[in-house]
């Protein structure tokens, strides 16, 4: 085990190991240095020079690291292997965990070094300084800090799944308070830290010299389940890190279970088991099963993850939320600060006053929420209560708004890095640490099984020299008491082995009763069914694969539990989507050039709206001043603008570029609307599919990557979808440039909340689609020009067929454009928002 301590590259030479030379502002880099093993060429490497003879600045001292051998290297050349080594000590020895155990090689020392002292569930246990005193001496020659710090995590029931050591005293809490001095507390194993130690007298893992020779600690622990995944583990190291969540004992069981029978398993199968993490402190994990399996099958990712909450009701009307289950990693101090910096916000650096956001967003929250407190104690581990202002406020928007701009729903990060059977640390998928874990149990146990069989053989062998004893027992006295040399006499005459004539020659008198005879022929008997037993386990891979999934069964029994954290997908709450003003009818206007402003009410005039020199109408949007504006770039990127925070009609807008991180992307489109609005999304290439609003709404500025664009090709722009539309009776209605025309139902299209999606229309070569429009009927109107003057056609039969089919010829036409026909169109119970001239959708 490496050190902690880095080694210092630029220590000064000596002169059995370096050579230094200084270059003058007149030498030359190029030259040579003499020390006593000879001359050491020095050059400016890489970045040599000419100007400068060999690339190294004037005064600049350069050390020669020489080798054993009589050969030099450069410096950059030994300070990049010296880091190397280090950084694979550290990724190796003290931040990954191991996918056989589960265990750092710290806490996997401490848990031995348990054992060894006797530390067992009933015994009683010591001063957790004797423990991290003999961890220190032993095994692990660092800070006594990394030793008990280490003890402490496996003691937490927060931190861990299933604590290994069972703490009395105190070890900390969720708050992040830290754990009481090692001389205070005392520590034992728990009965499920058996299942990592029991097995380690019986032939099951290899042993290592420990840092100084004198003693052997194991290499990994004979983990009879795959604690990697129990407990979790997390852990930065040198160009990696480990986030791996905890998971239900009787879930992990059942999925081992599984791909010990099934050893080409894949993520969907082993997830019909074990459906998601199980954290600690419960919770509720909203994310969709898609998104779970997808950080699972690519080994990284995140889960949105819900405090588990439930509303009181008290006399007279009145109600409170309390909230008794956080997300991993979040604490009710925490929650408690975050409200605390909302209601009482500060000014930034170099500020005098609090921001418009800020002051908006402490409004709010007055005016919604009364106390807030902590009343945690011995009933409850967490009781978190939050008074409302009023008991006549909306109790979904009151726990929304806490939701929103708290950690009472927060992100968990997964991201499956351990070191694999291989010894190599590396990504891996859940299959990946499943099927390796299932073959290091198959190999444990079969070592296992070899150990008991040599054992089982050898006590074979020692009876079957006792059974000789007490059936010639006056002929081996005789021999022992006539004979100088008893041994050989015996082994000649009975033919005994070197270590049956010992043992008959160490028997005690006492040993040579009857009684004792029977015993050791019924011994025979059991040890010999046993002996065949084992060597028919050897033998048959079904029989060993049976006994192991027995024996996970057996653990799973005794050890498992009810899940705690709750897995049922939810909407995630974004701040968008949470009102900081009042809810009120209102119009977005937006120019060409993308500058936006909010007018009240609906229904307004837009004639005397005036624009920028260049710029002029764009759309305009009829919505509430809770809702958000969604922005398509022509790249597919999709943002988020809460239209609380455009600014009022008053003055010319602002560019919706200040509002979010586009780069070089320009905007396609803008939709806005309630987060469960469906649209029908196209792209000219012939591709789209149905999603919902919420699908392209994002908590990022920088937006995030909505709809894959082929090249040369452009977003259509976005069809809002009336609520309650039949897809059976409605049809979608595809134009292609060439004038072909393609109906069908709108159910054949798919929904999908990003990506590529399906073909709606067949094309070939260059062709595009030039259109689309979702009709309630089977017919459409195509407008156009013919001989210079306008004309009209409705679809018939030919026109309609199946999805991604070509369709036939709108008619003869020039420019055809689809319109609903009038019995289709619903009536206008407003002015239209689009300006006269303007291009329909």
């Amino acid at each position: 085990m490496q050190d902690d301590a880095t080694p210092d590259l630029f220590a000064p030479a000596s002169s059995s190991g370096q050579a230094e030379t200084t270059l003058s502002p007149g030498e030359s880099g190029a030259g040579h240095t003499e020390n006593a093993g000879g001359s050491a060429p020095v050059t400016g490497g890489a970045g040599e020079n000419p100007g400068n003879g060999g690339g190294q600045p004037p005064g600049v001292t350069v050390r020669v690291h020489e080798e054993e051998d009589g050969e030099s290297v450069f410096l950059h050349e030994s300070a990049s292997r010296d880091y190397l080594e280090y950084a694979i000590a550290v990724v190796k020895g003290r931040a990954l965990p191991d996918v056989r155990d589960g265990q750092k090689p710290v806490q996997r020392r401490v848990l031995y070094t348990m054992r060894e002292l006797g530390l067992a569930p009933a015994a009683k246990p010591v001063k957790s300084a004797r423990v991290v005193g003999d961890v220190l001496g032993k095994y692990h020659p660092h800070g006594d800090a990394s030793a008990y710090d280490a003890m402490v995590r496996v003691a937490q029931p927060f931190s861990l799944r299933y604590p290994l050591v069972d703490g009395q005293g105190n070890f900390g809490s969720r708050d992040g308070d830290n754990a009481a001095a090692m001389r205070y507390t005392e520590a034992r194993l728990t009965p499920i830290a058996d299942l990592l130690l029991a097995e380690l007298d019986e032939g099951t893992v290899d042993f290592q010299p420990n840092y100084d020779g004198s003693l052997e600690e194991p290499v990994f622990l004979p983990a009879r389940l795959p604690f990697a995944l129990l407990n979790g583990a997390s852990g930065i190291a040198v160009g990696m890190a480990t986030e791996i969540p905890s998971h239900n004992l009787a879930e992990v069981a059942t999925a081992a279970i599984h791909m010990i029978e099934h050893p080409d398993a894949d993520i969907e199968e082993l997830l019909v088991h074990m459906p998601g993490p199980d954290y600690p402190g419960g919770g509720q994990i909203i994310s969709s099963t898609a998104d779970i399996a997808a950080a699972y099958r690519a080994g990284r990712g995140s889960l949105r993850v819900r405090a588990r909450y439930e509303i009181e009701d008290l006399a007279r009307g009145a109600w409170q939320v309390v909230v008794k289950e956080l997300p991993p990693g979040v604490s009710t101090a925490k929650v408690l600060s975050e409200v605390g910096a909302i209601m009482n916000p500060q000014p930034r650096a170099g500020k005098k006053a609090i921001e418009q956001g800020a002051a908006q967003l402490r409004a709010l929250f007055a005016a919604h929420l009364d106390k807030a407190r902590d009343e945690s104690g011995k009933d409850d581990d967490v009781r978190l209560v939050f008074e409302p202002a009023s008991s006549r406020q909306d109790r979904d928007e009151f726990v929304a708004l806490l939701l929103a701009h708290t950690s009472l729903e927060t992100t968990a990060p997964v991201n499956l890095v351990a070191v694999g059977l291989d010894g190599r640390p590396c990504q891996k998928t859940l299959a990946d640490f499943m099927r390796e874990w299932c073959r290091f149990r198959l190999a444990t146990v079969t070592r296992r099984t070899r150990f008991r069989l040599q054992r089982t053989s050898d006590r074979i062998h020692i009876l079957e020299g006792r059974h000789v004893v007490f059936l010639n027992i006056d002929e081996v006295i005789h021999i022992i008491r006539a004979s100088d040399a008893p041994k050989p006499a015996l082994i000649a005459r009975f033919a005994l082995s070197d270590r049956q004539a010992d043992d008959i020659l160490e028997i005690r008198l006492r040993q040579l009763a009857r009684l004792e005879g029977i015993r050791i022929e019924q011994e025979l008997e059991s040890l010999n069914a046993e002996k065949e037993r084992l060597e028919s386990l050897l033998g048959n891979d079904a029989l060993l694969k049976k006994l192991v999934i027995q024996e996970i069964e057996a653990d799973a029994k005794k050890h498992g539990d009810a899940r705690r954290t709750v897995i049922q997908p939810a909407t995630m709450v974004s701040r968008a989507g949470v009102a900081i003003v009042t809810d009120e009818p209102v119009t977005v206007i937006v120019s060409e050039k993308g500058w936006a402003r909010v007018r009240q009410g609906h229904n307004i005039d837009l004639s005397g709206i005036a624009f920028k020199e260049g710029d002029r109408f764009g759309s305009a949007h009829a919505c509430r001043s809770t809702d958000a504006l969604a922005v398509l770039a022509n790249d597919g990127r999709a943002y988020t603008v809460a239209i609380a925070q455009l600014p009022d009609g008053r003055g010319m807008g602002a560019p919706l570029t200040s509002f979010v991180e586009m780069g070089g992307s320009r905007i396609a489109h803008i939709v806005a609307g309630k987060p469960e609005v469906e649209l029908l999304i196209a792209k000219s290439s012939g591709y789209g599919f149905i999603c919902q609003l919420a699908d392209l709404f994002s908590r990022q500025k920088a937006g995030k990557a909505f709809l894959s664009v082929e090249e040369n090709a452009r977003i259509l722009p976005p069809q809002i979808l009336p609520p309650g539309l039949d897809g059976n009776t409605a049809h979608l209605a595809a134009l292609s440039g060439d004038g072909r025309l393609l109906l069908f139902p709108l159910a054949q299209m798919k929904r999908l909340s990003g990506g590529k999606g399906i073909q709606i229309i067949g094309l070939r070569g260059t062709e595009t689609l030039r259109q689309i429009l979702v009709s309630p009927g089977p017919v459409v109107s195509v407008r156009g020009v013919f001989r210079n003057r306008p004309k009209e056609i409705l679809s018939d039969a030919h026109h309609l067929g199946q999805r991604a089919r070509r369709g036939a010829s709108a008619g003869l036409v020039k420019d055809p454009v689809l319109y609903l026909t009038p019995q289709d169109t619903p009536p206008a119970t407003s002015p239209s928002l689009l300006p006269e001239d303007a291009e329909p959708s």
